[in-house]
């Protein structure tokens, strides 16, 4: 495909919204999968609370814009007593009083290294974290953010769609 061939972002809808997984050999992207799943296990098991975690991964989905992943984590955060008001304004974290300091250098942190700046991650940035995460925990919140990253580029690159679910979070 040529550079002239490519579409633009705006002409790369789907009439409908219906397309095909794009991946027609699924087992060509097992290795990879298996990968980011160790990269998955070892950020699930770190410091890094459930609840905080799946904020991280919605907010990372929708910079990324993986439906996805979005309808996945909604539905975890759901079933794991997220509220609605929580998760229908984190877009717009800093406006909304209800997330707390952890909450908040969480979410900074996770849209810094969802868009890494060409300016990189700033001190101040890194200190304002460090104030409510340890060292380790700046790691583990890192290796969320790394996972969540590399399935939403799977997931969007492949087309994965999403799965619908209830206001519980059930299927």
């Amino acid at each position: 495909m040529t550079q002239a061939t490519i579409p633009h972002s705006t002409e790369s809808f789907v009439a409908d919204s219906q397309h095909a997984y794009r991946l027609q050999d699924q087992s060509l992207a097992l290795p990879v999968q298996r990968a980011v799943l160790g990269i998955q296990h070892l950020a699930d098991s770190g410091s890094i609370e459930h609840e905080l975690r799946e904020l991280m991964k919605i907010r990372a989905s929708q910079i990324n814009g993986c439906a996805y992943c979005l309808a996945m984590h909604w539905r975890d955060a759901l079933t794991a007593g997220e509220r609605i008001d929580r998760l229908s304004t984190l877009t717009a974290w800093r406006e909304a009083d209800w997330f707390t300091p952890r909450e908040r250098a969480a979410l900074a942190w996770t849209e810094a290294l969802t868009n890494l700046p060409a300016h990189g991650i700033t001190d101040a940035l890194y200190s304002a974290c460090r104030e409510v995460f340890s060292e380790q925990e700046m790691v583990d919140l890192s290796v969320n953010i790394v996972a969540i990253n590399s399935w939403n580029r799977l997931a969007v690159g492949f087309s994965a769609r999403p799965e619908a679910f209830a206001r519980n979070g059930a299927q």
